[in-house]
């Protein structure tokens, strides 16, 4: 059955694979980014050009997550046009990389923005709409690194992901009765096929950072990244993520996996989170929440 979805951050990496997954699965696909007339013009080309030569479904559609009036004019605008929206899937997200106390409060305020408060903005302006419409399914794109392994050197990003995914696991035992289903997607470190490594933001105290740098942390940086790529299989592919968000859209209803990990390094999320969601579900049904771990049907 087609679905019409949401999709934010897609002008690039996951965001844009996924959406161009979905469509050729038959949904209709509004990838959302911001400066769609601007700076990501080229995108919204692109979009066009994949639609009309795959005969899909794939719109692009202004969406700055950082902004509570664009996420409420998206969502409006998507159900001015169909009547419906299925599936909001929150995948807007930015790297930072380097010594934590070199980056400003301001800087990781900013990240935690991009990462977490952009989710809280599109939910409030979708939520209205799935909660009347009493069957829905909310993904979102999380990451390993809030429960596995984790190098030294992405502390902000780190931090805002695993309050991301915390605020994944609050939301779905309240969105559970009203016909709100959550899947949270959890990708692992892929160093290739993506922007994330190379756009990547770094701190805004040169100075601190220069210390670090000729300290004994010097050679952290590059141990950890030839690390992080020595841990990835060669024939890792990031389209298996979003291979994984379609698979999962496409499953019937109150029947799709809470979690799903795709992380070809095994840095250990799966084992964690297996362990943590199982201590929410005895935790719930101890105190007589049992219902919520399933969404109403």
């Amino acid at each position: 059955m087609s679905q019409i979805m949401l999709i934010t951050g897609a002008s690039s990496g996951f965001g844009a694979l996924a959406a161009r997954a979905l469509a050729d699965a038959g949904h209709t696909v509004y990838a959302s980014m911001r400066e769609t007339t601007g700076r990501n013009a080229p995108q919204v080309d692109a979009v066009k050009a994949y639609a009309a030569e795959h005969s899909v479904n794939l719109r692009s559609i202004e969406l700055d997550v950082a902004s509570q009036a664009s996420a409420d004019a998206a969502v409006a605008q998507i159900v001015a046009e169909n009547g419906r929206l299925d599936v909001v899937i929150h995948n807007a997200g930015h790297m930072t990389f380097g010594p934590a106390e070199a980056f400003t409060p301001e800087q990781f305020a900013e990240l935690y923005d991009v990462n977490v408060l952009s989710t809280q903005r599109v939910n409030r302006a979708a939520l209205p709409q799935l909660r009347k419409q009493g069957r829905a399914l909310m993904v979102w794109v999380s990451s390993s690194s809030s429960r596995g392994g984790t190098p030294p050197y992405l502390a902000p990003y780190f931090a805002a992901k695993a309050a991301m995914d915390s605020l994944a696991v609050s939301y779905a035992g309240e969105l559970a009765r009203w016909g709100i289903e959550t899947s949270i997607i959890v990708p692992g470190a892929f160093t290739k096929g993506t922007n994330h490594f190379v756009h990547a933001g770094s701190p805004a105290d040169k100075a601190r950072e220069a210390e670090y740098r000729a300290g004994p942390t010097g050679s952290i940086p590059e141990v950890a990244l030839k690390g992080l790529a020595s841990l990835e299989p060669a024939d890792a592919d990031v389209g298996a993520v979003a291979e994984a968000i379609v698979k999962v859209v496409d499953m019937p209803f109150g029947k799709r996996s809470f979690r799903v990990h795709i992380d070809p390094s095994q840095d250990g999320a799966e084992i964690v989170n297996g362990v943590a969601d199982r201590v929410r579900a005895e935790l719930l049904r101890r105190i007589g929440l049992e219902d919520v771990l399933k969404p109403a049907m």
